[in-house]
């Protein structure tokens, strides 16, 4: 059975979901998401011989949401892992990341490789630190559309997703899956929003019921700020990360991705994922690919992410 407590970890409050026992795995969720789409993931890990804790990340669910946009850079985000695992009591860690939380993860075990005995990453891939500040390149790109230019207007978005949190949730989850169609590039009106465009499904694809979307709904009931303002640190990122130019994960690692998930296809990815193998020495395998699988990996292909997981963190306890 999943456990929930409240972990005082990097001056914060998290909230996290426990169950099993062995060696540690931090599961982090992304966005707009809670430990709750890890659920899946729970019992395959735990009965594997793993402790398995997901917890809500700061800025959503019942976890703090520290109002300073300067409290979700890059550097707190990885300093709620690093106390988390600390609190917990270990010294060390498998770390495992989808969207925003693959970043997240990635960056645990390039700032902190001590720490880190795997590393697996879900859609987003390993982070390479591009040569201009993302939304800058973005709004050249794309004409100020690019969705987390959108993200990045002042109260705009909170506004739109808080109006009605569960046809938010509802239209985002279904869009970005692989039964909403092919992937596309994420562009915004701004004029008229990006649940404008999004369809509103009259059925929920079946790996996402109805009680799925209940607990997401409650899990913004504080809105969705805190979440917004991970995207609000992209360019502050970006300088942060300046002394890692050119510095690669080490740890082993592991990625996967679904070839209808809107994030392999932004600009650029394609080209980097089949050059990781090349550029990350200590990927244990290709990138899985999953077949018709959208954003939500974990969520959509439990079975095949679980067995992949599985494979991975056994070969290297």
């Amino acid at each position: 059975m999943v456990q929930h407590r409240l972990i005082d970890v990097n001056g914060i409050r998290l909230h996290i979901a426990e169950e099993g026992s062995g060696p540690l795995v931090v599961l982090l969720h992304g966005f707009p998401e809670s430990w709750h789409s890890w659920q899946h993931q729970f019992g395959p890990l735990a009965a594997a011989g793993f402790h398995v804790v997901a917890p809500d990340q700061r800025g959503y669910g019942s976890s703090d949401h520290p109002e300073d946009v300067d409290a979700y850079s890059i550097f707190h985000l990885v300093g709620d892992v690093v106390g988390l695992i600390r609190e917990l009591g270990e010294e060390k860690a498998f770390v495992v990341g989808h969207d925003w939380g693959a970043p997240v993860a990635w960056h645990t075990a390039l700032f902190r490789p001590d720490l880190v005995r795997g590393v697996a990453g879900l859609s987003v891939p390993p982070p390479f630190r591009g040569t201009r500040p993302p939304l800058q390149a973005m709004d050249e790109m794309f004409g100020g559309r690019f969705y987390w230019n959108y993200f990045n207007l002042p109260g705009v978005a909170d506004a739109e997703f808080g109006r009605d949190p569960r046809t938010t949730l509802r239209k985002f989850f279904f869009s970005a899956s692989g039964d909403g169609g092919a992937a596309k590039q994420p562009l915004v009106d701004p004029e008229r929003g990006w649940l404008a465009d999004m369809p509103d499904p009259e059925r929920l694809p079946e790996w996402f019921t109805e009680e799925d979307l209940d607990a997401l709904t409650e899990s913004f009931s504080q809105g969705f700020t805190g979440a917004l303002n991970w995207y609000r640190n992209l360019d502050r990122n970006w300088e942060l990360t300046a002394p890692w130019q050119g510095a690669r994960v080490t740890p082993p690692a592991l990625y996967v991705y679904g070839d209808r998930d809107v994030v392999p296809a932004f600009p650029g990815t394609p080209e980097l994922i089949e050059r990781l193998p090349v550029l990350m020495p200590n990927l244990v395998r290709e990138p899985l690919k999953l077949e018709g699988c959208g954003h939500w990996t974990q969520q959509e292909r439990p079975d095949e992410v679980n067995a992949a997981l599985v494979e991975f963190l056994k070969s290297l306890s």
